[in-house]
């Protein structure tokens, strides 16, 4: 599957990204939410997108938002280095809310199963 991984911090990004590629996934790279909807246009089989929360220009919850606004319904799941539970709950359409720490090469592959399995 092509996932989608936005991030500002290119560090963060690529550790994300091993983590999806180790788990059989091909990646795509995104800085910002700007180039994630350039990403998207320029890769319409992108499956799922996992996107940081705090970011400059566009944190990850508008970019979620801008997403649906547009009516792109695809899997969203969203890093944070807080709590993850004030935002589920003040975005719960959001297919998952992980905190980014040293769990996440498990937690985030447990989660895109969940979130893949809900869907369908």
């Amino acid at each position: 599957m092509k996932i989608l991984v936005v991030d500002d911090d290119a560090m963060a990004g690529e550790m994300t990204g091993a983590v999806l590629e180790d788990a059989g996934h091909a990646v795509v790279m995104a800085e910002n939410g700007i180039e994630a909807m350039e990403k998207l246009n320029e890769n319409p089989d992108v499956a799922l997108v996992v996107s940081d929360m705090n970011m400059p220009m566009v944190s990850g919850i508008d970019l979620f938002r801008d997403l649906r606004e547009q009516g792109l319904d695809i899997p969203f799941i969203l890093l944070t280095g807080d709590d993850p539970g004030p935002l589920k709950a003040q975005e719960p359409r959001l297919d998952d809310c992980l905190t980014k720490d040293f769990t996440l090469d498990t937690s985030l592959i447990a989660a895109i199963d969940a979130v893949l399995a809900r869907r369908g």
